[in-house]
């Protein structure tokens, strides 16, 4: 006979108020006892004790990953940091205990969050990046060789030095001299930018959230009156844009496209499945030209990889012409709520993803 028990138990969250709810992450030891004995059934307490965290991704679904150590932790003014090495999704960044980026697909998300976007652009010299502030997107944007300047800007000095610190891949990307890395608000940077001064804009922002201050950088407003008058002529301007799966997909995915929409004359969704994000997730790209000859086809994409990016086509893990394809392939439900979405965001009438910061765990 065979039979698994498990315990846990998680004391409570300690919150704070400033810049939004925050809160430490939810660690939970789990206590594993086996029954081993073929002779008289007795279990046996193997002595193994795990490490999990456990993620709400809305009110009544939650998720939970093992942890094999906590690798480092810090907390700045704005947010508790945490690199985790986990037992799905080796080494992953989590931000007021929720995950940002995993080791496992983290060049998913940023391959194509950065590259159709300069792929699609004629000859990308400078890019701006609002948000970032772990590395990757400009780690992305660094592969291209025309890009001559890329200005990051992230609020939190903190997460910055910490994933210089901590995370090889990304630093050489903060020693390279192309990036000027400022610590700030990122609206209020762009917005002091001179008109067209970019060829690409890239929101690598946190998600629009209840409370939160990013929520105002998905909106009508922000994209008119900065991003639009940034871009030079011919510019590209691509943001995240939250969960995009089937049953996530009209939260904020198909919003944000139909807002850029209002703004710029034409507009690309496109998602990918992300493991370490439990869902699918949606990127909009924005064009500044309507003269802009889309879709690119697989064969030219594949030619402007291999000419442009340092390393060529073996620089990229995952973005590749039929990679594109498929992931603007949009399924029919995503598509018909594209079609017949009517929600333009605006500062007076946003919409919000789940998410409020780390909770009391009850098991």
């Amino acid at each position: 006979a065979s039979a698994v028990l498990s315990a846990s138990s998680v004391p409570r969250s300690r919150s704070r108020s400033q810049k939004g709810f925050k809160g430490r992450s939810r660690y939970a030891w789990g206590y594993c006892i086996r029954a081993m004995s073929k002779e008289n059934g007795s279990a046996t307490l193997m002595g193994a004790k795990r490490l999990w965290l456990e993620e709400e991704i809305q009110d009544d679904l939650k998720w939970i990953y093992s942890v094999k150590s906590i690798l480092h932790t810090e907390v700045s003014d704005f947010q508790d940091v945490e690199l985790l090495e986990t037992g799905p999704f080796g080494k992953v960044l989590l931000l007021d205990g929720k995950l940002q980026s995993a080791e496992a697909d983290e060049r998913v998300y940023h391959e194509c969050l950065v590259h159709p976007a300069l792929l699609h652009h004629p000859n990308p010299k400078k890019v701006f990046i609002c948000g970032g502030g772990e590395g990757s997107t400009a780690r992305e944007v660094l592969k291209h060789k025309s890009v001559e300047k890329v200005v990051m800007v992230d609020i939190d000095k903190v997460v910055c030095d910490f994933c210089e610190k901590h995370l090889e891949d990304n630093a050489a990307t903060f020693k390279d001299p192309r990036l000027e890395l400022i610590i700030d608000d990122a609206k209020a940077q762009l917005e002091n930018q001179q008109d067209g001064a970019f060829d690409v804009i890239i929101g690598d922002l946190a998600d629009p959230v209840f409370g939160g201050p990013c929520y105002q950088l998905y909106t009508q407003e922000f994209y008119e009156s900065i991003v639009k008058a940034k871009l030079a002529p011919g510019g590209i301007f691509v943001t995240q844009s939250g969960p995009a799966g089937v049953l996530a997909h009209t939260e904020v995915f198909t919003p944000i496209n139909k807002t850029l929409a209002s703004v710029f004359p034409k507009v690309v969704p496109y998602l990918q499945h992300i493991p370490s994000f439990a869902d699918c997730w949606g990127w909009n790209m924005a064009f500044k030209s309507a003269e802009v000859a889309l879709p690119l086809p697989e064969g030219e994409l594949d030619a402007r990889i291999q000419d442009r990016l340092s390393g060529g086509a073996d620089s990229l893990k995952f973005m590749d012409g039929v990679s594109w394809t498929g992931v603007t392939a949009l399924n029919k439900i995503v598509r018909a709520s594209v079609e017949n979405e009517q929600h333009v965001l605006t500062v007076a009438s946003p919409k919000f993803i789940h998410g409020k910061g780390v909770k009391q765990v009850d098991f």
